[in-house]
């Protein structure tokens, strides 16, 4: 991985169906990972829509205290409410901060910690509801994690081993709309407003994350009877504008994916 001297990597890629790391750099670091923490209250939604504890069509209503900027079209829409699972979709298509924080209010953090506890995630965490600005007395990230216990995370999600096959499909399904191709997808080739199914024989599942100072894209690619989970992290000092060749360097690893899984 390579960009400029002040970045901070952790990255793991690891053969599915080999069970075999492909790739450790630094992969047990525990970095900021902003919206990819997420997945996390993703994966929570979908259990406890599958454990009958929350419909996914009850209507969540938005309030002042929910609003934030940034990523997400809730914000820039008139409907005042949104049932469970449209704002599940919001979150994976489109990173949706407001979708978030409803979503957060209705199930919690503590319930979101503990699900991830279930699932032997011990440096990976949503910390946060999202914030426009974050205090001395918030935590200072929304969300952290290592790029080992990612790529195993979504190992299990490819293997729809996430807490059982119906969650797994679920999860799966909503960041199947994912429209950011930014980063290590990028290499792809893929149209990022039209890959829930097979695009070019190649399927994707991910996740990104954005924040000054912060870069991070985790996922699932399978093409050609191969899957690789893969999780890439750059940090580095928010006043440095690393933010081109950061990415560049995330393109170029999916470049390598590709080649890999067209070998395959």
């Amino acid at each position: 991985m390579r960009a400029g001297p002040g970045v901070r990597w952790g990255a793991c890629v690891i053969d599915v169906e080999a069970g075999a790391v492909l790739l450790d750099v630094d992969a047990g670091a525990v970095l900021p990972t902003a919206s990819v923490g997420k997945v996390l209250l993703l994966v929570e939604v979908a259990r406890r829509v599958h454990a009958g504890e929350l419909d996914p069509a009850e209507p969540l209503p938005r309030t002042p205290a929910d609003a934030v900027g940034d990523s997400g079209l809730w914000q820039h829409l008139q409907v005042p409410a949104l049932p469970v699972a449209d704002l599940a979709v919001l979150v994976g298509a489109v990173s949706d901060n407001l979708a978030t924080n409803v979503l957060l209010r209705r199930v919690g953090l503590d319930a979101v910690a503990a699900t991830a506890a279930s699932l032997g995630l011990e440096r990976t965490a949503l910390h946060d509801v999202v914030r426009d600005v974050r205090t001395p007395v918030d935590p200072p990230a929304l969300s952290s994690g290592s790029a080992d216990e990612l790529a195993r995370l979504f190992t299990r999600l490819a293997a729809g081993e996430v807490l059982g096959p119906e969650v797994s499909a679920t999860v799966n399904g909503w960041l199947a709309t994912g429209t950011d191709l930014s980063m290590v997808a990028g290499a792809l080739g893929l149209d990022p407003l039209a890959h829930t199914a097979a695009d070019r024989g190649v399927v994707l599942r991910n996740k990104t994350g954005t924040d000054r100072g912060a870069r991070a894209d985790v996922g699932w690619v399978r093409a050609g009877g191969a899957t690789l989970a893969y999780a890439v992290l750059a940090a580095w000092a928010p006043d440095r504008d690393e933010r081109d060749a950061v990415l560049a360097a995330m393109r170029a690893l999916g470049a390598q994916l590709r080649d890999r899984l067209r070998a395959a």
